[in-house]
């Protein structure tokens, strides 16, 4: 247990860290694709026609909820808290989609395999996600939302 942090789990995240890298190495050097989830969820629903093969995106988009289910059977779960309304969850994923479009990539794929493949594009991709994310919750610390 880290005393600043009481609740971190560095040796979970660690592993988990080890995980996301060898998918996206399994991706990048098996099929010379980028493992964006964005991208590679656009080309399982059929909205992009360029991309890894439909059937990989799709394999990829569907191992997510089930890897993450297949841990959480051996762990015993996370605990999660929702709004008690869905719409700010419908307004921050459509937020979310948007600044995918407009950054032409998510945080996987800017954050984890263009941070690793040195891109320009990427580092500043990552470095606005990540001031965004330290000003968002800056501010709803501050409203008292958090």
């Amino acid at each position: 247990m880290i005393p600043v942090f009481p609740h971190a789990m560095p040796v979970e995240g660690f592993v988990g860290g080890l995980m996301i890298g060898l998918a996206a190495a399994i991706m990048l050097l098996g099929l010379g694709r980028i493992a964006g989830v964005s991208g590679l969820a656009a080309r399982a629903t059929g909205l992009a026609d360029t991309g890894a093969p439909r059937v990989v995106a799709a394999a990829f988009i569907l191992g997510l909820p089930l890897g993450a289910l297949i841990v959480s059977m051996f762990t015993g779960g996370v605990v999660t808290h929702f709004p008690d309304s869905p719409l700010p969850l419908i307004i921050g994923g459509l937020l979310v989609g948007f600044g995918t479009r407009l950054g032409s990539g998510c945080t996987s794929g800017h954050g984890v395999c263009g941070m690793s493949r040195l891109s320009r594009r990427s580092i500043v991709a990552t470095a606005v996600f990540m001031g965004a994310g330290f000003a968002t919750v800056a501010a709803m610390r501050a409203g008292g939302i958090l």
